[in-house]
Parts: C-alpha cells; sequence; structure tokens
C-alpha cells in the first residue's frame, strides 16, 4: 500500500483521497487545494501493487476483480476526481515517459490488415443485441450525440446529430451514398428518407450486418438501402457522398493514408464525403491500455496533427471542421444511467465481470471527455474546392427544414 500511496501522492493536488488498505489502514493524500474528497478501498497488497506500477491497465482490472471499491460514491466518482487532478499537474511524471515508450510501437500494435480488423470488430460489435438495447436509443446510435439545447432527450440528440451529418452532405436526390462502418442501420435509413437515392452501408459485424438489412426490409427501404458484410477497401464503385461515423479509431494510426486514398478513389469528382470521429485535443497520444484490452482491441483516437497532414498528401480539400466538445460526454452519461438502471438485465446476459467492466468503460470514457482532452470532430471533405457553399448558412437551414417537416429516421 505504501507503494500505492506514494505514486498518487504525487498526482493528487485538489482535495482528499484515502485509501483504505487489507487490514483497514487509512492512507490519507491531502492537495494543496481544497476540493472533494474520495475514498477507495483495495483488497489486497498485489493489487495495490499492481496499480502503482501500471495504473492505466491494473485501476481497470482490479475493478472488474471487485479488489478496489468505491466506498462514499462510484468509480465515476473516483475516475473524475482523478481527472480533476490531472488537469492540473504539470506533466513530466513517469506514466508520461512510459507513454511515450508506447508510442514507438503504435503502428505494430495498430497493424490493421483486414482478418484482424475482423476480429477486433466482432471483439465489440457481435456481443448480445439485447445489451446495446439496454442503454442505446430505439435506433441504436452508437456514437456521439448532438444536443441542440439544455435538457434534449439522448433520443432527440440523436436524431438532431443525424439531421446535422445530413446536412453537411449537402442531399440531392437520385445520389449515392455509402456508409463506411455502417452500424446498425440508423444512419443509412435516415439519408434514404432524407432525399438520397441509394445507400450502401458497409460493415464487418456479423450481428450489425443482420440487422441493419433486417431493419431496412422491415421499413419498406431495402430497394434503396444495402449493407454489406465487407471491409471499406474492398469496395470498388463510385459514390456521391460517403459518410463514415465512428469508424475512424479502427482504421490504424499505420493506415490513414489508405483509408484517405480510398476515400478520394470512391468519391466522384464533385462529391463530398464527411468523417466523424473521437480524437484529441492535446496532441497525439496513445490508446489506454486497458480499453485496448477489454473494449477496443486495436482503437486509438487521433489527434487532428496526425490526420491533417495525411489528407492534404492523398488530394482531398478539407471544406470544414467542426469540433464537438462536450456532446460525447452528455452522450456518455445517458448511456451510463440507462445501463446502471438495467444491472439486473445485464446480470442476466452476462456476469458481475462484465456489468463492472462495462461500467468502467462508460465511466472511464465520459470523463475521458469531461477531463482528459478528448473530443469529437467532424471533417468534411471534397475533391473540389468548389463542391461545398462557402458559408455554412446551409448546414443550420438543412436542419431546421428537416426538423421542422419531421423527416427523421423511425
Amino acid at each position: 500500500m505504501w507503494l500505492l500511496a506514494a505514486v498518487f501522492r504525487k498526482l493528487i493536488t485538489v482535495g482528499t483521497l484515502t485509501f483504505i488498505g487489507p487490514d483497514g489502514t487509512p492512507f490519507v493524500i491531502t492537495g494543496r487545494e481544497p476540493g472533494p474528497a474520495i475514498t477507495v478501498r483495495i483488497a489486497d497488497d498485489a493489487t495495490a501493487r499492481a496499480i502503482a506500477l501500471h495504473p492505466r491497465l491494473k485501476l481497470g482490472e482490479a475493478y472488474m476483480a471487485g479488489k478496489l471499491t468505491v466506498v462514499d460514491g462510484d468509480i465515476y466518482d473516483f475516475l473524475d476526481y482523478t481527472g480533476l487532478n490531472s488537469e492540473v499537474i504539470d506533466g513530466g511524471t513517469w506514466l508520461d515517459a512510459v507513454n511515450k515508450v508506447r508510442r514507438l510501437f503504435r503502428r505494430i500494435l495498430q497493424y490493421n490488415p483486414i482478418e484482424r480488423a475482423r476480429r477486433n470488430v466482432a471483439h465489440h460489435y457481435d456481443l448480445s443485441g439485447r445489451l446495446y438495447d439496454l442503454f442505446l436509443d430505439p435506433d441504436r446510435q452508437y456514437s456521439c450525440a448532438y444536443f441542440p439545447r439544455p435538457g434534449a432527450t439522448l433520443e432527440e440528440a440523436q436524431e438532431a446529430k443525424k439531421r446535422h451529418i445530413a446536412a453537411k452532405l449537402l442531399l440531392e436526390p437520385g445520389q449515392t451514398i455509402l456508409d463506411i462502418g455502417s452500424g446498425w442501420g440508423g444512419l443509412g435509413m435516415h439519408l434514404a428518407r432524407a432525399g438520397a437515392g441509394r445507400v450502401v452501408g458497409v460493415t464487418l459485424s456479423e450481428e450489425q450486418h443482420k440487422l441493419s438489412n433486417q431493419r431496412a426490409r422491415d421499413a419498406g427501404l431495402a430497394d434503396r438501402v444495402q449493407f454489406k458484410l465487407q471491409d471499406y477497401r474492398l469496395e470498388t464503385d463510385s459514390y456521391d457522398r460517403i459518410v463514415s461515423v465512428g469508424m475512424f479509431e479502427h482504421v490504424g494510426v499505420g493506415h490513414y493514408r489508405e483509408y484517405f486514398s480510398k476515400v478520394r478513389d470512391l468519391l466522384k469528382p464533385d462529391g463530398v464525403a464527411l468523417i466523424h470521429s473521437i480524437g484529441r485535443s492535446d496532441g497525439p497520444g496513445v490508446m489506454n491500455a486497458w480499453v485496448d484490452k477489454y473494449i477496443f482491441p486495436g482503437a486509438y483516437a487521433p489527434a487532428l496533427s496526425e490526420v491533417l497532414p495525411i489528407v492534404e498528401q492523398c488530394g482531398l480539400v478539407v471544406t470544414d471542421i467542426e469540433i464537438l466538445r462536450l456532446h460525447y460526454a452528455e452522450t456518455l452519461r445517458e448511456w451510463r444511467r440507462r445501463f446502471l438502471a438495467a444491472r439486473q438485465d445485464v446480470l442476466e446476459l452476462y456476469d458481475e465481470r462484465f456489468l463492472r467492466m462495462w461500467e468502467f468503460y462508460l465511466a472511464s470514457c465520459e470523463v475521458s471527455f469531461r477531463r482528459w482532452g478528448f473530443m469529437v470532430w467532424q471533417m468534411q471533405l471534397a475533391r473540389r474546392v468548389d463542391s461545398v457553399p462557402m458559408t455554412r448558412d446551409y448546414i443550420q437551414d438543412w436542419e431546421r427544414k428537416q426538423a421542422k417537416h419531421g423527416a427523421i429516421a423511425a
């Protein structure tokens, strides 16, 4: 316990953190500035030592195993408290040095040929569909919502997200659209209803592929909306519009040039693309070790400084960039609330370890957007500089018109 207390004593500058050891002995760490008070119980010395030596991996593992418990709150409170303290740390800790070493191996760790990409997708997206029904909106939108006003419901915010994306695509009748990473099909069907001529989605998830095509048939859209079980790199047709939401995080750092070159090749000369991805505002980094091992293997949220040079080299024009700052934090808060409210249903599907793993996942991701420099960027791309209007008025005009006429996905 002394090693764990020594590590956190260097990190804590705000509030009070108390560790209670396996024998009941408290280790109290008080920061220089007033703030929240958090108490955490550690089950054994081996757990304390593991967390001290590799906190970004072992903290989550300890919580999954029930060997770390928060006495006076929940795991979100503890993670938010550590995030609050990390905001005021000047850097230079040994953990920063460890991450710099890990950055050297990013391309190896994120090497992402098609078969590996398929396995990584199956790890997360081929879980029981009932699990996702417990905390997502009815359209199963599993990406950052767009909250148009305070107090908007998750359902309203997800519909607003789809309208916002559709507006940036400048939809016109008869257009063909490619949805890279099409999920459970909600966005593709929304675009078809909103005016697109034909929508093709590609996904590597077998569960998403089956459900999305069934949903298109049930909605009477099968003649205009098709979802393929296929890697985007194998697509050969050309499209008026390309959209990709929440997929770029799974491309891999070493494959960015391959990705944007493929977008350019698939996009018609006067076409427009919209890429929506989690990013980081604090510059290039590494994926959290626990998230990489248990939740999203091979994933990474890039800084724009890592992406824009590749876009420029691939012959694409950036016509618009928008940063969504706290929208994903609000989305995750609502997902976590619904997930925890359905904990008994989760336990019917999986076990206590899985429940705690996903609680830690949702809580840590929310803190990442509130405290640790994560955000979402939407990048509009074209092959020609005159493919979109000179001002952004068209985006708001489209959204207002669509909302007024109720042109949303069912």
